[in-house]
C-alpha cells in the first residue's frame, strides 16, 4: 500500500481548476518547472533560517501539499489537454529527483541528525525513483510499489518538519526513525525491481505463447 493510491481522488477535486489553467495557456512543463523551482527555493530558506528559527520548517509541509497539487495538475495537462512531450517526461521525472533531494537537505541543520544520514536518505529517495523510471526500459511499466514512494515520503517529511517548526522535544528517537525511513526505502527499491522483473517476464511469456 501507498499513499499514491489516493492520486485519482485528489486529480479529481483539482480537475476543475486544471481546465481553467489550460484555458488561460498555462502549459504542464510550466507548471513542472515551477514545482521544481519552488522545491528548491523552500529547501534554500528552510535550510539558511531553520536553524536559528526552527518555525522557518513550518514551509516545507505547506510546499508539500502545493507540490503534491503541482505534480497532479501537470500530469493531467499533459493528458488530457494534448500537452504531453518528450522533453515534458525528461522534466517531469528529472524535476521530481531534484526536489525530492533538495526537500530532504534542509534537516542537515538538524542536530541531533547525523549529516551522513541525512545525505543517505537523499540517495535513498532517488534510487527509489530510479528504480520505478527502470520499468519501461526492462520491458515492465513504470513502477510506483511502495511501502515508500514519493506521496509517502512527503507525508512523513512533512509531519517532521511540522514537529520540527512546533519546537517539539527531540531525541535519539528521531534518528531512529529516521533510519527506518532510509531502511523503507531501501524496501520500496527492492519491491520496485523484483516487481518489475516479474512484470517483464509475463509480457515475455504471454507474448512468446502469442507468438
Amino acid at each position: 500500500m501507498s499513499l499514491y493510491a489516493l492520486k485519482p481522488k485528489f486529480q479529481n477535486l483539482l480537475r476543475p481548476l486544471t481546465r481553467w489553467l489550460a484555458g488561460h495557456g498555462v502549459t504542464a512543463n510550466q507548471v513542472t518547472l515551477l514545482a521544481a523551482a519552488g522545491s528548491i527555493g523552500v529547501a534554500a530558506l528552510v535550510g539558511c533560517f531553520g536553524a536559528a528559527a526552527p518555525d522557518w520548517f513550518l514551509l516545507i509541509p505547506i510546499w508539500l501539499f502545493l507540490r503534491m497539487a503541482l505534480n497532479a495538475i501537470d500530469g493531467m495537462l499533459a493528458r488530457e489537454h494534448g500537452q504531453k512531450s518528450v522533453l515534458g517526461a525528461y522534466l517531469n521525472e528529472l524535476g521530481d529527483v531534484i526536489s525530492d533531494i533538495a526537500l530532504v537537505l534542509p534537516f542537515l541543520v538538524v542536530p541531533v541528525l547525523p549529516a551522513a544520514e541525512v545525505w543517505l536518505f537523499a540517495l535513498a529517495a532517488a534510487l527509489v525513483e530510479c528504480a520505478g523510471l527502470i520499468g519501461p526500459l526492462a520491458g515492465a511499466s513504470r513502477r510506483y510499489d511502495g511501502p515508500f514512494g514519493k506521496s509517502d515520503r512527503a507525508f512523513i517529511l512533512g509531519a517532521l518538519a511540522l514537529w520540527l517548526a512546533c519546537s517539539l522535544p527531540l531525541g535519539p528517537a528521531l534518528v531512529w526513525l529516521w533510519r527506518g525511513l532510509i531502511a523503507l526505502s531501501l524496501l520500496t527499491v527492492v519491491r520496485r525491481v523484483l516487481a518489475g522483473v516479474e512484470e517483464a517476464a509475463e509480457k515475455a511469456g504471454t507474448g512468446a505463447s502469442r507468438s
